[in-house]
């Protein structure tokens, strides 16, 4: 069985016993936090409209953390403008404990 959840603007895949990386959260490590369900499939397929109000996916956030730095640079050439900057995204690792129909 998976279910298809949606948080920080992105959807993902995630079946129980999953870990995924997400957009940071505002939750504490070690607390449990619930997704809104989109789509779930197993025995049958259930699609929200657009979300199953009777369907939970449970998680536990497990660490925060950034992701690789990107580097930006800006150049011109013939004309001494130059710029460079970087970029660190961050994420909340959470390990899908389960998925409530």
């Amino acid at each position: 069985m998976y279910a298809i959840i949606a948080t920080g603007g992105k959807q993902y895949r995630v079946s129980e016993g999953d870990t995924i990386y997400i957009e940071k959260l505002d939750n504490q490590e070690g607390d449990i936090v619930s997704f809104p369900v989109l789509m779930l499939s197993g025995d049958q397929v259930k699609v929200g409209n657009p979300t199953l109000s009777d369907v939970e996916v449970l998680g536990k956030v497990i660490r925060h953390g950034k992701g690789e730095k990107i580097v930006i640079f800006k150049y011109k050439s013939k004309k001494n403008y130059r710029r460079k900057a970087g970029h660190r995204q961050p994420f909340t690792q959470v390990e899908i404990t389960g998925i409530k129909a």
